[in-house]
């Protein structure tokens, strides 16, 4: 059984010249009918006469090369233009003049080389025809010569603009995709920063740390094991990562959100970071994207607590309020490496963006008397 779903699929699978071949078949099965002979184009006023074997011809020469129309087209207009002038010549003037113009469209739009070339042969040629015409005593006049190559000239026109129309459609579909490439790298960017960064710069601290407790072998060990579980959960969160960017992986992995922000606060602490986190207010019931990113600005600032103000007192605090969530992050400079973190980092960079795109508001600066804070208003979901 023929599935046809399929149908469309196999027949634009087909080669062009397979898919415009029965729009060729059928114009040249409508010249031959009787109803339609005698009733093409005529060029020069000639006087009509029946089909015999020459009209066959110049019919299949006019119609069959429509097939190569967009594969081959220097070939195709030039067996039409062969068949249309045995066709006015012999005084047949079927309906398969039609042909010229379609192909003179299909010319002009699928043309990419000698186009200039082309459009002086084609006109050479008219002209070579209207003057055999005129010497076997045809009775049309110049007007009307003019008027049937104003028509062909109507329809390489048209063909040009079909193949401006196609090209621009090319350039905005090819800059598209470079903008969502540029896009997704970004995107790659701030996940990699994001989830890395953090977990990395905790095992670099604790690290640091482990070298001064070698008299205290109670407090190395508790030290390397917190950097084990770092790395671990490191590892862990890039897993998921690579997940998420995976386009072929079927599932929705989670992403990190509120509620797991406890544990973030938890982590840095290990990390040697006094952390006082405090949550007020009710959490929304569909805050979205703007849970994520309060937790990537919760981590973001932590992180750079752990790099330019590790030991410091930091004080973290998240308000849910009916439109929106308010992030605060400060240290007081009391720390071994306090420095003001600049807003020009990567990090900070990625969740200025992260914020301006819900509509938010981003700030990081430097506190007076040291340290420094970090100021984020998230729109979120309402509680209804």
């Amino acid at each position: 059984m023929i599935d046809h779903r399929r149908v469309p699929d196999l027949w634009r699978r087909c080669h062009v010249t397979v898919r415009d071949l029965p729009f060729a078949l059928l114009l040249a099965s409508l010249a031959f009918l009787p109803t339609f002979q005698g009733r093409g184009t005529q060029l020069g006023d000639m006087p009509g006469r029946g089909y015999d074997e020459l009209a066959v011809l110049a019919v299949l020469l006019q119609c069959l090369p429509l097939a190569l129309r967009r594969r081959w087209t220097t070939v195709c207009v030039a067996l039409v233009s062969l068949g249309f002038a045995i066709d006015q010549i012999r005084g047949y003037h079927s309906l398969a003049g039609t042909a010229l113009p379609i192909a003179l469209v299909s010319t002009s739009a699928y043309l990419e080389r000698h186009r200039r070339a082309t459009i002086a042969g084609l006109s050479a040629a008219y002209l070579a025809l209207a003057v055999v015409l005129n010497r076997m005593g045809s009775s049309e006049k110049l007007e009307g010569f003019l008027v049937i190559y104003a028509t062909m000239a109507a329809a390489w026109v048209v063909g040009s603009w079909l193949r401006a129309t196609r090209a621009a459609e090319a350039e905005r579909r090819r800059r598209v995709a470079e903008d969502t490439r540029t896009a997704e790298r970004t995107r790659i960017a701030r996940e990699l920063h994001d989830v890395v960064t953090h977990h990395v710069t905790a095992m670099v601290v604790q690290s640091e740390a482990a070298r001064y407790l070698t008299a205290a072998p109670d407090r190395l060990d508790e030290t390397l094991t917190a950097v084990t579980d770092t790395g671990r959960r490191a590892i862990s969160d890039l897993r998921h990562l690579l997940d998420l960017l995976n386009p072929d992986n079927g599932t929705d992995p989670a992403v990190p959100s509120v509620g797991e922000l406890g544990t973030l606060v938890e982590q840095t602490r290990q990390a040697g970071q006094p952390v006082e986190f405090t949550e007020e207010g009710e959490r929304a019931k569909s805050a979205g994207s703007a849970e994520f990113v309060t937790y990537r600005v919760v981590q973001e600032a932590l992180t750079n607590a752990l790099k330019y103000a590790h030991g410091s007192r930091t004080v973290a605090l998240v308000r849910y309020g009916e439109r929106d969530i308010t992030v605060e992050v400060s240290t007081d400079g009391s720390g071994s490496r306090t420095a003001s973190p600049g807003g020009s980092g990567r990090g900070l960079t990625g969740l200025r963006e992260r914020v301006d795109a819900l509509g938010g508001e981003f700030s990081a600066d430097r506190r007076t008397g040291g340290g420094f804070v970090v100021r984020a208003r998230i729109p979120g979901g309402s509680r209804s």
